[in-house]
């Protein structure tokens, strides 16, 4: 099945970052294609702590590691994050030595990593499948299905949406208790369904206390524990001083379209392209294989709007000048007011309108319309 799937850039990346690092992570959401990917990589000794064995190998770790070189694989390690001191004292020991370490929890794995491994750990960050990965002529298929592996590869979108229900239901009730997370599944699984109404929009923590009969800082939490395991992207705004009003609430966003449509209930496209929610699950979906493509951290990226209804749906800044990307499913996106407004308050070095359309075209010096499938791995802009 994955063998149909091309990560070439993923692979040229982490081998870089392998021959620079004492220790390079691979972190993303659980069946992303974390440990497909590792295994395109040349390895010496691979210890996969979901394996009771290879767990059991490692109750005395520095026994086990200690006389092992080359390039060793250690998948799931947020099951045993007591390695990173003993990775930190073999690393420095032996500069030949390396590491590869998978994860699928993302704000506790970097804390505990960088805290111990600072200097010696580089990280990779893996989403779902790309354009790139799939070839753009499959673009609305990975729209609908989603970017995991399993569901994008499915026969059909019954079985696509089979898988996506059940890795909905094992995610909830396996993987995060195993993180050490003991909310009730059915809590977070209605939660969760909650907040899918919210994709795209403005994210309103007391509102969505109120809805769901819960406290702000309750709700905060649940929320933190969906951003730190991928599901969820908060985008932040940005702040500049220009003498307006700007919005200052994050936007939120379900990373998979897959999974936002499952939460949905949309699983065809005749559904999507009917559904009130088409423009949320375009934006959403668009701003993934931009961000992608981008290869930016995820506090590097944001969206800027003012009280009065100027928009930019993604903002960054790069070569010491600004960029932005507004997303629009339209047949022909046009030049607005608001497109101009925001380009000269941002001082923008130019501004896309991306779309789901075949033609690029120039609305202005610094505006353009660009078609989705132009956007590969490492945009040059």
């Amino acid at each position: 099945m994955t063998e149909l799937i091309k990560r070439d850039s993923d692979v040229a990346r982490i081998q870089t970052l392998i021959n620079e690092f004492g220790a390079t992570t691979i972190l993303g959401a659980r069946q992303c294609g974390k440990t497909t990917l590792a295994n395109m990589i040349p390895s010496t000794y691979t210890f996969d702590l979901e394996n009771p064995r290879d767990l059991a190998r490692l109750d005395n770790p520095q026994l086990a590691l200690e006389d092992l070189r080359g390039l060793v694989v250690i998948d799931e390690i947020q099951r045993k994050p007591d390695l990173f001191p003993l990775l930190r004292y073999l690393i420095d020991q032996d500069s030949k030595r390396r590491f590869l370490i998978l994860g699928s929890a993302s704000r506790d794995l970097i804390h505990q990593s960088s805290e111990t491994l600072a200097g010696r750990i580089a990280y990779h960050y893996l989403s779902g499948l790309r354009l790139s990965d799939v070839g753009a002529a499959h673009l609305k298929k990975l729209w609908l299905h989603g970017q995991f592996p399993r569901a994008y590869l499915a026969k059909s979108s019954d079985q696509a949406f089979r898988w996506l229900d059940q890795y909905i239901l094992t995610f909830l009730e396996r993987d995060i208790p195993q993180f050490g997370i003991t909310i009730p599944a059915q809590t977070l699984n209605r939660f969760w369904r909650m907040l899918s109404h919210y994709h795209a929009q403005l994210l309103n923590y007391s509102e969505l206390a109120v809805s769901f009969g819960i406290s702000d800082h309750t709700v905060r939490h649940y929320i933190e524990i969906l951003a730190g395991t991928f599901m969820i992207r908060i985008l932040q705004p940005w702040h500049t001083n220009i003498g307006k009003r700007l919005v200052k609430k994050p936007k939120i966003y379900l990373r998979d379209s897959g999974i936002y449509h499952c939460l949905q209930s949309i699983d065809t496209l005749d559904v999507l392209q009917s559904h009130p929610k088409l423009g949320a699950s375009w934006e959403g979906f668009a701003l993934e294989t931009v961000a992608q493509a981008l290869n930016k951290r995820a506090d590097e990226l944001f969206f800027w709007r003012t009280h009065t209804g100027n928009e930019i749906d993604l903002f960054w800044q790069a070569r010491g000048k600004n960029w932005a990307v507004e997303f629009k499913y339209a047949d022909a996106p046009r030049l607005s007011k608001a497109m101009k407004i925001a380009a000269n308050d941002l001082k923008l070095s130019h501004l896309w309108i991306v779309y789901p359309g075949q033609e690029a075209y120039a609305l202005s010096d610094a505006i353009s319309v660009l078609p989705l499938n132009h956007i590969v791995d490492n945009w040059p802009y």
